[in-house]
């Protein structure tokens, strides 16, 4: 009996020692899938990232080629283009050159008039300036206009008078009057300041085209409101200068648009 006991107490034994180590090879197993399945995911994330950063550089080489191509096509038909092709080419270059040139002189000459015309107003009341290839006359609200009122004053009027004439002498320009007020509601008769703004131009318009005879044709009107400021409107000084008229002259551009929309040589088919 107690040879038979001992018998199954050694096989007990074994059994438990098989069993935990099946249980440690396969926890050691275990662990070593979780590190591989770790490490491909690792390697699968960092093909991903090479691959796209190929497809982006593959893309960039595309453009690069794609302009490399349109450049060579450029040289090509200019390559291709005859000594008199390229002789009417470098003269229509050389027309519209002179065209800008004259345009400036024009636009140069007209402020000169206009700072002539108006030399009797002090700097305070008015400026003269050029700025886009147009001539600006910027009026002051202090020389036009009572606060908050759209009718133009005395020394106004006279004003007009001056930039009137040398208006009439100058057919071909083009005439747009341009309202501003400052950021302050108005609190008068006008529903707002947009409202002032446009009536304000509408008001410089009749006199020109009304009393001084210039073509209605060639005068626009517009209010700008308070969103077109020149000075800051957080100081009384700031909010004057933003209070403005500005009368904007335009010589004609038709020869040199003209020039511009016509198309450059092209080589034929």
């Amino acid at each position: 009996m107690k040879q038979t006991c001992l018998a199954l107490a050694v096989l007990f034994t074994l059994g438990s020692c098989v069993s935990s180590r099946k249980y440690t090879d396969a926890l050691a197993r275990e662990q070593a899938l979780i590190a591989a399945n770790s490490k491909l995911n690792a390697d699968v994330a960092s093909l991903n990232t090479k691959l796209t950063e190929a497809q982006t550089e593959n893309s960039r080489l595309i453009n690069q080629i794609d302009a490399t191509g349109k450049n060579a096509a450029e040289l090509g038909r200019l390559a291709n283009m005859t000594q008199q092709q390229l002789q009417e080419e470098q003269a229509r270059l050389q027309q519209m050159r002179q065209l800008m040139e004259q345009q400036r002189q024009a636009v140069e000459g007209l402020r000169k008039k206009m700072t002539d015309a108006l030399v009797n107003f002090r700097p305070e009341e008015l400026t003269v300036f050029t700025k886009n290839g147009k001539v600006y006359v910027s009026l002051q609200e202090s020389l036009l206009f009572p606060s908050g009122s759209a009718t133009v004053n005395p020394r106004g009027k006279e004003a007009l008078g001056k930039l009137a004439q040398a208006l009439n002498t100058n057919p071909d320009i083009t005439v747009q009057i341009e309202g501003h007020t400052d950021s302050i509601p108005i609190r008068t008769k006008f529903e707002d300041n947009w409202a002032l703004s446009t009536a304000r131009s509408n008001a410089i318009v009749r006199i020109l085209t009304g009393t001084y005879n210039v073509d209605p044709v060639r005068v626009t009107a517009s209010g700008r409101s308070q969103f077109e400021p020149i000075d800051s409107n957080s100081t009384p000084e700031g909010r004057a200068r933003n209070r403005r008229t500005e009368i904007i002259l335009s010589p004609r551009l038709d020869e040199l648009m003209r020039l511009l929309e016509t198309p450059a040589t092209t080589t034929g088919g």
